[in-house]
Formats: structure tokens, C-alpha cells, sequence
């Protein structure tokens, strides 16, 4: 009868902690785990394969991100629900998941408890994030509706957002430097306005949010047209 359940794809790359979440959805009558996959390429073939109603996708997945295939689902000509699953801070990543084309964002940590529930608002049309984040959205947006979906790191000029990548990918101040052909002195201002932008009080803060961002792939990247975006519905030749 799994003609007349959900049918959820799990990209996640710890294959314990997929057979765990395998193992709880399916003891729900009307959803099934249709396959998975361990990383964004091997997820794009699977989806095309099995044509999945939802996708459940972790952020940190061996040599590649999750908010690659987030955002390539979101420009789909078929609508795929997608629900995040991510062990790193919705505090900095919630919003920009949304942003980007989740329909859901939950820690991992919460999953068990969690998971289910989320799926379940999303099927009905909804959204899902913890009552915190949702109250920070609505904060937001009650301050300033044109930006309720920016990151943060919108609020940083391009040479900002550059050394910041930069900074994420670990260069040191002088590496960064010779590579912008800047001195060390102008690369310590930037670190300083980067800081204040993002309400950070110390350079390890700064090294630690730059880092994790750059980990995730959840910095600024060309939107790719419709032309070039994914189509689940089409195969490979």
C-alpha cells in the first residue's frame, strides 16, 4: 500500500543515524522512507529515480553541502517538500535554510523527539522551526519586513563578505592580505567592522562563525538560472 503514503528520501552520511530516522518514520502508517543517499550528487540521482514527495537533508555532508541540493529542489519544476536536519545552530542557520527553500529546519540533537511533528506541519503546509526561532522571524519582520529572510551576513559589503569567507577557510590576516594585495592593517579594520555587523565580541567568535559558515556552504553563492537548475523529473542521458 506505500502507493498511498508520503513518500520521504533521507540524505544524511552517518549511516547509523539514517536507520535510526528510517526506522522512526516508518512505524508511521501513512509515511514511508523511500531511499537515501549520502551525499548531494548521489541524492540527485536517487531523487530522479524515485521521485520522493519529501527530502530530509543534513547541512554537513561529506565532500559537499546540503544547502546545494536545498536550493536546487526550491528551483525544481516539482514541488519536493524539504526538511533540514542539521546538528549545527539554528540560531545561525534556521532562517537562511528557509531562505533558501526548506520548508523546515530541526536540530538533531531534537530529532527523535522532533521529527515526525515536523514532517507532518510541513505536509500540511506549513512551516517548521522551533518556537524561539519563529519568534525571532516575527521579530524581525515586525522590525523590518523587507529583510526578514537576509542573513546576517547580507549586512556585509563584498570585501567584507570576502575576507569573511576568507577567514572561514583559515587563512590568517596576513595570507589574506598578500592574497587581496592589502595591508595587514586594512584586513584588521575589516575583521573589526565584520565583528560589529555580526554582534560578535572577540576574534575567536569571529574565526568560529566564519569557519562553520564556510563548513556548511551557508555564504552568499550565484543562484543558478532556470535554465541550469535541477529538474528531479529529468534523467540523466
Amino acid at each position: 500500500m506505500n502507493e498511498t503514503k508520503t513518500r520521504i528520501m533521507i540524505v544524511e552520511d552517518h549511516p547509523i543515524f539514517r536507520m535510526g530516522m528510517s526506522e522512526l518514520i516508518n512505524q508511521e502508517k501513512d509515511l514511508v522512507v523511500c531511499g537515501n543517499a549520502s551525499d548531494v550528487n548521489d541524492a540527485r540521482d536517487r531523487i530522479r529515480e524515485l521521485q520522493p514527495d519529501m527530502v530530509i537533508v543534513d547541512l554537513s555532508l561529506k565532500d559537499s553541502n546540503g544547502i546545494d541540493l536545498v536550493r536546487e529542489l526550491a528551483r525544481g519544476r516539482k514541488k519536493i517538500l524539504v526538511l533540514v536536519l542539521s546538528m549545527h545552530d539554528e540560531g545561525l542557520h534556521a532562517e537562511r535554510c528557509l531562505h533558501a527553500g526548506a520548508m523546515g529546519y530541526v536540530m538533531k540533537h531534537e530529532a527523535s523527539e522532533s521529527v515526525v511533528h515536523a514532517i507532518r506541519r510541513i505536509l500540511g503546509g506549513d512551516i517548521y522551526v522551533s518556537e524561539k526561532i519563529m519568534g525571532n522571524i516575527l521579530n524581525n519582520f515586525r522590525k523590518n519586513p523587507e529583510t526578514v529572510n537576509r542573513s546576517p551576513v547580507h549586512r556585509l559589503t563584498d570585501r567584507e563578505r570576502e575576507i569573511f569567507q576568507l577567514i572561514g577557510s583559515g587563512f590568517t590576516s596576513g595570507e589574506i592580505a598578500s592574497r587581496l594585495n592589502v595591508s595587514v592593517k586594512t584586513v584588521g579594520t575589516h575583521r573589526e567592522r565584520i565583528k560589529q555587523k555580526l554582534c560578535l565580541k572577540h576574534g575567536s567568535e569571529l574565526v568560529k562563525f566564519a569557519v562553520l559558515w564556510a563548513e556548511t556552504g551557508m555564504y552568499e553563492s550565484p543562484e543558478p538560472s532556470p535554465d541550469t537548475a535541477f529538474d528531479p523529473a529529468e534523467h540523466q542521458s
